[in-house]
């Protein structure tokens, strides 16, 4: 079953057999109803963690209930292999915006695939230079532009995955108006104004609960609407 929900991962499918089979083995899935913790801030960092099913965002909070969210994880999605590498405790809280089904690798076997997979070591550098232009362009969208961008920059982030070939990737965004305005910190009203903005210039079609995606490079590169 495992093997079967990692088939369509792209670091998964450039391991040898007996890499696999050790992932396979050690790897546990997990299901967890929408508004779930799966990670908490201060937790101590034991997991690679991967999104199989479902959607979760990454935020941070204070003590007084402020709440910033900083990304959102799709199906297919790996985080925190960052706490991993620095042995330090989750520094953000991961919560699942619908019901989701979570893969969690031990720290134990992501240092073994370092320490025999070369093709591993290179998934996540790129990893790393993919969320790096990521969190760049997020601090860009905050700052110079108005929300209607915050909403195509959040789409194109949830759509490129990293090492996925630019005209190899998923074009249907199954994903709620909410859970959109959540993640680019939009307000409901303001988000089905800018996806009908995009919508009627082309970049995508709105359908029921989903999203497609007619220009990601568009989406990406977009400053005014």
């Amino acid at each position: 079953m495992i093997r079967t929900r990692l088939s369509n991962t792209p670091w998964f499918t450039i391991l040898t057999e007996e890499q696999q089979q050790r992932v396979i083995q050690e790897t546990v899935l997990q299901d967890y109803p929408a508004g779930a913790f799966i990670v908490r801030k201060g937790d101590a960092s034991r997991h690679w963690i991967g999104m199989i099913e479902g959607l979760a965002r990454i935020s941070v909070g204070t003590a007084d209930g402020k709440l910033a969210a900083l990304t959102g994880v799709p199906a297919g999605g790996w985080i925190g292999e960052g706490a991993l590498l620095k042995k330090e405790l989750r520094r953000y809280d991961v919560v699942t915006l619908r019901n989701s089904v979570v893969a969690k690798m031990p720290v134990e076997t992501f240092y073994w695939l370092l320490d025999h997979s070369f093709s591993f070591n290179r998934f996540l550098l790129n990893q790393f230079n993919h969320r790096m232009g990521q969190f760049i362009g997020r601090v860009e969208s905050d700052r110079l532009f108005n929300a209607d961008i915050r909403v195509a920059r959040c789409i194109a982030e949830l759509v490129r995955m990293p090492n996925y070939a630019d005209d190899n990737y998923n074009r249907q965004l199954n994903i709620t108006q909410e859970e959109i305005g959540y993640l680019a910190r939009v307000s409901r009203q303001r988000t089905n104004g800018a996806l009908k903005k995009l919508a009627d210039a082309g970049f995508i079609e709105l359908q029921y609960r989903s999203v497609i995606i007619n220009d990601l490079q568009g989406l990406e590169t977009l400053e005014e609407i």
